[in-house]
C-alpha cells in the first residue's frame, strides 16, 4: 500500500509524454514482458494517475521506492536532512540511498543521528555510494579505507554499500578490468562478512569495448570476473540505455546491439538495486537522451519494472531508487517521480 499521506494535485494529475513511446526491448525481454505492454494515455478530461495507467496491480512493489539523495543535495545543504526526510515521507518514499553522509548539510551530524532521523520519518537507509580508489592514502574510498567505509555503513544499518566509480582504475583492457574485478571481489567478501552486499553502479562507459580487444564489451568482463555471491550491480537504467545508444556498434562499425533489461532478466539476483532515471530520446545528444524527471521521458518504466518484478520470487527482491543528476527543482522532481511510479499499474 502506498505511504503517500497528503492530498497533492501532482499525485493525482500526472500528464506524461508516454503514449506509445518507450525504449524498445530486445527479443528475449519482449518475450518475458508479455502483456505488460505500454501504458495507455489518459482519457481527455479524466487526468487521474489511475485512469492514465489502468487499474491493475501496482507495478511498484510495496515498500521498495527509494531516492538517491544526490538528487536532493541542494536541499540537504541548505535545509539539513530532517526537513528533506520529512518531505520524502510526505511524498511516499520508503528508502534512501546516500551519496556521502553530510552532503554539505546544515550543521554537523552523526551517523547515529542520521539513522534516527531516517527511522523517524519511516525511511530505511538502503545503500550508499563511496569512491573506489584515490591517490590520497587517507581518502574515504574502498581501496584506501575499506574498514572505515564498512564501519560507517554498518553503523547506519545499511544492507548495501557500493561505488558509482567505473572499474577503470588500471585502464580499459581486459586484464585491467580483471584486476579491478579481483579488488571488487575483495570488497564484496569484506562486506558479506558484515552482512552487507557490495555493489557497483554503472554509467554509460562500462558498456564500451576493451581497448585491446574491441570484440569484448567491458561490462561483460565485469560480470564474468566478479563472484556473483560477492559483487552485485545497481543498474542505472538511464545510463544503461545511453550505453546502448553509444555502443551498439563496435569500433570497426560492426553491429553489437544489446538490451539492458536482458542483463537483469538473465541474472536478476545480481541486481538488488536500480536507479530509476528518465530521459527524452535525442539523437543529437552524445548520450542519445536528455535527462528529465521520472515520467516525463521515453523510458517505459511500467514495462521495465513489470519485467523484473513478475519473475518468480523477484517482486520484493529489488529496490528502486528515483534519481535525477540535476533536477530543475529537486523537491518537485521527488514528488513527481513518486507520483508517477505509484500510478503505474499492470495491464488488466
Amino acid at each position: 500500500m502506498s505511504r503517500i499521506s497528503d492530498t497533492d494535485p501532482a499525485l493525482t494529475h500526472r500528464l506524461t509524454r508516454r503514449g506509445m513511446l518507450g525504449v524498445a526491448a530486445g527479443a528475449s525481454a519482449a518475450a518475458l514482458l508479455g502483456a505488460a505492454g505500454t501504458p495507455a494515455a489518459a482519457a481527455p478530461g479524466t487526468g487521474t494517475a489511475a485512469s492514465a495507467a489502468g487499474r491493475g496491480r501496482p507495478v511498484l512493489p510495496p515498500g521498495r521506492l527509494g531516492i538517491q539523495l544526490y538528487s536532493l543535495r541542494d536541499k540537504v545543504s541548505t535545509l539539513g536532512f530532517a526537513p528533506v526526510f520529512a518531505e520524502l515521507e510526505k511524498y511516499g518514499y520508503d528508502e534512501v540511498e546516500f551519496a556521502g553522509y553530510t552532503q554539505g548539510s546544515a550543521g554537523p551530524i552523526t551517523l547515529a543521528r542520521l539513522k534516527r532521523l531516517a527511522r523517524d520519518h519511516g525511511l530505511t537507509p538502503i545503500g550508499s555510494h563511496v569512491g573506489y580508489y584515490s591517490d590520497d592514502p587517507n581518502a574515504y574510498t574502498f581501496a584506501q579505507n575499506l574498514t572505515k567505509v564498512l564501519d560507517d555503513a554498518q553503523a547506519l544499518g545499511l544492507k548495501h554499500i557500493g561505488t558509482a566509480s567505473g572499474p577503470f582504475r588500471y585502464g580499459s583492457t581486459v586484464d585491467a578490468w580483471k584486476r579491478a574485478a579481483e579488488e571488487f571481489n575483495t570488497y564484496g567478501a569484506a562486506a558479506r562478512a558484515r552482512g552487507m552486499k557490495f555493489y557497483q553502479h554503472n554509467h554509460s562507459d562500462e558498456f564500451g569495448f576493451a581497448s585491446d580487444d574491441p570484440k569484448v564489451r567491458l561490462y561483460d568482463v565485469l560480470l564474468a570476473e566478479t563472484d556473483p555471491d560477492l559483487v552485485f550491480l545497481e543498474m542505472d537504467i538511464f545510463w544503461a540505455y545511453a550505453g546502448r545508444f553509444r555502443f551498439s556498434r563496435r569500433p570497426d562499425g560492426t553491429a553489437a546491439p544489446f538490451e539492458p533489461l536482458d542483463y537483469v532478466l538473465k541474472q536478476p539476483h545480481r541486481y538488488p538495486l536500480f536507479h530509476v532515471k528518465d530521459g527524452v530520446r535525442d539523437p543529437s545528444d552524445q548520450f542519445g537522451y536528455r535527462m528529465v524527471d521520472v515520467g516525463d521521458g521515453d523510458i517505459d518504466y511500467r514495462r521495465f519494472l513489470s519485467a523484473v518484478t513478475r519473475l518468480r520470487g523477484e517482486r520484493l527482491a529489488h529496490h528502486w531508487q528515483a534519481e535525477h543528476d540535476n533536477p530543475v527543482e529537486s523537491f518537485a522532481f521527488a514528488r513527481k517521480s513518486s507520483a508517477h511510479l505509484h500510478s503505474l499499474r499492470e495491464k488488466c
